[in-house]
């Protein structure tokens, strides 16, 4: 969501600030601003829309070697000039940008800032207001930033120039995540390490409930008793290379079309000994002392996660729940026994899932993450991580980081089920190689999948996608996929559910997008096209090579039955990125949504 840059040194600040903030447009976000600070103060550069819109207007004769800058999606107030970031306080003294959500900032503004005439509709102005009281009653900018921190219910990372202090940028984290990047006669802050990769690899993690000094020559973190933290950094393993888009004219293209190399990576990172994939040695004995297994994660995740469920029961034959986060959170089930928790999330800082597992931590249980992103909240919380191995995902639209997690998910039930002495009758390592090959067929297949964009979602306004057992869960993603970024109004259904009462929405002509790879099922899923054909819809029929018939529209490469996700829900990527275009949608960074979900 919101993404925070700052720069402390000896260069101007107004380049470096902007193009991190290009670095972190991929996280969705509806206005930017930044603020510069010299000798003769702050000046304050914010507007709505693009990061493009903020360079207009930016003085570029303005010579900074201080400043903060932010890309805001919109939660308390609508997207404006007023509510951008940064904020002021009413004297100007102080400048504040501000990621996450102050639960009780109603409440703050009665209690202490009552009689202060606020300029914008946000909660994060209510911070940078009560620290200016805080200093006018006596303290100074640090102790009464402490103060207000200790005040604060919610979720924050902040970053706060004070113009009397011209040599720092204090930095405060809870919940939302913060980093701290170590230069040469520089510093730098950035919510996500991406956004300063131009200037740094080194970078200190942050953790809840501290706060930081930073400047030029050095970085003192604190905790809120004003007790100083020592903590190394670590180097962010990122290739500048990867986050860039080269020929390609959007990230999401590109990371459908990077699919056939991340499955070879992963083969190759949990790759072992004797042709043998192996795990943590810890993770295993963590599946194996489960009585249940509890999956946790949101979207695109969450659907990931199913796949998961049918991997670790029918080949490691335990029990599994999948919930979404934002549910569980606040609706938790009975719990066995010895619970295993598995947390997926492309970049380990979902704040619903963070949500969860604090609560499953608090409880004694383990937790498992399966994440995009070393070093990130969930990972650094759980127990354990297994990395999705995909490099960074920069379209809104998740593509590659799905099949990443299915591939990490059907290698850990594999694992497991080997330790455990179960044959498996098929080996992993060969088939994800087959399935690499046949998704280098269906990247090279985009003039035939443009061709059913255009043929079946030009026009319509709505659109469903049906399949039974593993094709249900992979029509949920392609639904998702078309709905989040060509804005048609799409369902995934289990086919049999659709005579269920979703079958009334059937017109002449609604696209029905159906999956038929899976052998046992394959005569139902084709009953139930027939029944909504009878309806009028228009059918698309993508089946596995071995089962196709004559009427159908694409036939996928042939690759292991409980494997097909990894294939199918490729053109169903493809589809919707030719859909999203057709109708001049943008299509990496759709309207409304945010990368990172980093609030509740």
């Amino acid at each position: 969501m919101c993404g925070i840059v700052g720069y402390i040194g000896q260069q101007d600040s107004k380049e470096i600030l902007l193009k991190g903030l290009e670095k972190l447009e991929y996280r969705g976000y509806d206005s930017a601003g930044i603020a510069v600070m010299n000798e003769q103060g702050v000046r304050v550069f914010k507007e709505k829309g693009r990061i493009a819109v903020l360079r207009d207007i930016v003085d570029e004769s303005v010579q900074a070697p201080v400043g903060i800058g932010h890309t805001r999606w919109a939660t308390h107030g609508v997207p404006s000039k007023v509510n951008a970031h940064p904020h002021q306080s009413n004297s100007s003294r102080f400048t504040l940008v501000h990621n996450g959500v102050i639960e009780n900032y109603s409440i703050l503004q009665r209690e202490y800032i009552q009689n202060v005439q606020l300029k914008s509709e946000t909660d994060t102005e209510i911070i940078v207001q009560i620290i200016e009281r805080f200093v006018n009653e006596g303290l100074d900018t640090e102790a009464a930033l402490r103060k207000t921190l200790s005040i604060l219910k919610g979720s924050y990372a902040l970053a706060l120039l004070d113009h009397e202090d011209a040599n720092t940028i204090y930095v405060a984290k809870n919940k939302s995540p913060l980093l701290v990047g170590l230069g040469d006669n520089f510093n730098v802050v950035a919510s996500d390490a991406m956004a300063m990769l131009q200037v740094t690899d080194q970078y200190v993690e942050l953790m809840d409930k501290e706060m930081v000094l930073v400047r030029e020559d050095e970085v003192i973190i604190k905790n809120l008793d004003g007790e100083v933290i020592s903590r190394n950094p670590y180097t962010a393993e990122l290739d500048a290379s990867d986050i860039e888009k080269g020929t390609y004219p959007h990230y999401m293209l590109k990371e459908i079309d990077e699919q056939p190399l991340v499955m070879r990576k992963i083969i190759q990172q949990y790759q072992g000994n004797e042709n043998r994939l192996t795990i943590n040695k810890e993770i295993v004995e963590a599946m194996n002392a489960a009585d249940r297994i509890y999956i946790v994660a949101a979207g695109t995740s969450y659907h990931a996660g199913l796949v998961g469920k049918h991997y670790i029961e029918k080949m490691a034959r335990i029990p599994v729940e999948v919930h979404v986060a934002s549910e569980f959170a606040y609706n938790m089930p009975i719990l066995s026994e010895n619970p295993l928790f598995i947390f997926i999330s492309q970049s380990g800082e979902t704040a619903d899932s963070r949500g969860v597992l604090v609560q499953v931590k608090e409880l004694g249980h383990k937790a498992l993450t399966i994440t995009n992103v070393p070093g990130s909240t969930l990972s650094r919380e759980a127990d354990y991580t297994l990395l999705l191995h995909a490099g960074p995902e920069i379209a809104v639209a998740s593509t590659k980081a799905y099949t990443a997690q299915i591939a990490v998910l059907s290698i850990l039930a594999a694992v497991t089920a080997e330790s455990k002495g179960i044959n498996l009758e098929f080996d992993l390592i060969q088939e994800l190689g087959i399935v690499a090959n046949a998704m280098e067929v269906l990247c090279d297949a985009k003039e035939e999948m443009e061709e059913i964009a255009r043929e079946y979602l030009s026009t319509t306004r709505n659109c469903f996608f049906i399949g039974r057992t593993l094709d249900f869960y992979v029509g949920l993603e392609g639904a998702l996929k078309l709905k989040e970024i060509s804005y048609i109004q799409a369902e995934g259904f289990a086919g049999g559910e659709l005579k269920h009462g979703t079958i009334a929405l059937i017109e002449n002509g609604t696209p029905i997008i159906a999956l038929a790879t899976q052998e046992h099922v394959n005569l139902g899923i084709r009953g139930n096209v027939k029944e909504v054909v009878a309806r009028g819809a228009n059918p698309c029929i993508i089946s596995m090579k071995g089962l196709e018939e004559e009427e159908d529209r694409y036939v996928l490469p042939t690759v292991n039955e409980m494997l097909t996700p990894l294939v199918s829900v490729i053109p169903l990527q493809l589809i919707s990125y030719y859909a999203a275009l057709h109708r001049d949608c943008d299509v990496d960074k759709p309207r409304n949504l945010a990368k990172s979900v980093t609030v509740e």
